[in-house]
């Protein structure tokens, strides 16, 4: 079952390269490196880019003028989130949380900022939230401050974009979107996270990214089975589809203008998220009640993930019990916005 090593050492195979390979091809990057979670992948990456300030201050702490300044948005995942942090305790990194989706602050930050070397990151898909980054806009302003644009797909890859490449190919920007980064534990349906990348990032992550160098490499039949679920995604374009109807069918039953698979109904207090939790699985459906430290306090929410395994009439039985603990018209799609800026 495992590799018995690091992918450094003696955990990468042909099956590995195998998966490499086609990911890269998946997301239009030149290579792609794996690692054993997605939330290695990020902690990598971010720690390889700081060590760009540490190597180019030669063994004494990076002068600010030397450091990464990275932009991140304010509800990016945890993984990024910790990497940021680790990268600052090593003073390689200067972070710059801009509000959530909010391109005005972005730009302003970007334009205010001295240190030459930026990146900025972010969810291409809000894991708790469902909702979409700018990725048009991103893509605009990457052009005007020559940043290093990064993405975490973790929720696009395979369910987004004509042939399953993603959010960025969704919004046709591939080209704009230098890294890449992702998850084979959602729509894969398997474990362990890619960086699609180029060759030369990818040899960075590789000699400076403790995450990766430091942990077991994938299990074979995990790089096994996931290298044929890229084969189902590029082949199955149906399924997609199927998770689009679902997201209709679900607006069309509740009036909630949702733009992904991924719903999300804040409901305010973890008492009366708990509640319609529980209310959900006597009705037989496994919605989790999502409550602080993942979601701010009062902002706690049901999380529902549509898939293609799912039919209309499995989200009509699900809109019929939501009804009976949520009252669709109190549901404010601008104050939802407004908690997730917050």
């Amino acid at each position: 079952m495992g590799p018995r090593g690091s992918a450094l050492i003696c955990g990468y195979t042909d099956y590995h390269g195998h998966l490499e390979a086609s990911l890269a091809e998946l997301k239009k990057k030149e290579d792609c490196l794996l690692c054993p979670t997605g939330f290695a992948a990020n902690m990598a990456f971010i720690v390889a880019v700081g060590s760009i300030a540490s190597l180019s201050a030669s063994g004494r702490i990076p002068a600010r003028a030397e450091k990464v300044a990275v932009f991140s948005d304010a509800l990016n995942h945890a993984s990024i989130i910790d990497g940021l942090r680790l990268g600052e305790r090593l003073h390689c990194i200067e972070t710059f949380v801009y509000r959530h989706c909010d391109m005005s602050h972005l730009d302003a930050l970007l334009s205010d900022c001295t240190i030459s070397k930026k990146v900025v990151v972010t969810d291409s898909l809000f894991s708790m939230d469902g909702d979409f980054a700018p990725m048009t806009e991103l893509a605009k302003l990457r052009k005007k401050h020559s940043f290093l644009l990064v993405i975490d797909d973790a929720h696009g890859t395979f369910t987004c974009g004509e042939g399953g490449g993603g959010v960025a190919q969704e919004f046709d920007c591939e080209s704009d979107v230098d890294i890449c980064i992702g998850t084979l534990s959602k729509a894969a349906g398997c474990t362990g996270g890619f960086i699609a990348c180029s060759k030369r990032w990818k040899q960075l992550v590789m000699s400076r990214g403790r995450s990766f160098i430091f942990s077991t490499a994938m299990p074979i039949p995990m790089a096994a089975a996931a290298h044929a679920a890229t084969f189902v995604a590029e082949k199955e374009g149906w399924r997609r589809k199927a998770i689009q109807e679902r997201v209709q069918d679900f607006r069309d039953l509740t009036g909630i203008p949702i733009t992904s698979h991924i719903v999300s109904i804040i409901v305010g207090s973890e008492e009366k998220s708990l509640l319609a939790s529980r209310h959900m699985l006597k009705s037989g459906f496994h919605v989790t009640a999502i409550r602080p430290p993942t979601v701010p306090p009062n902002s706690c929410r049901l999380r529902i993930t549509l898939s293609a395994a799912h039919t209309r009439k499995d989200v009509k039985k699900l809109a019929d019990a939501l009804s009976r603990c949520i009252n669709f018209q109190d549901i404010d799609v601008e104050n939802t916005e407004l908690l997730a800026k917050l």
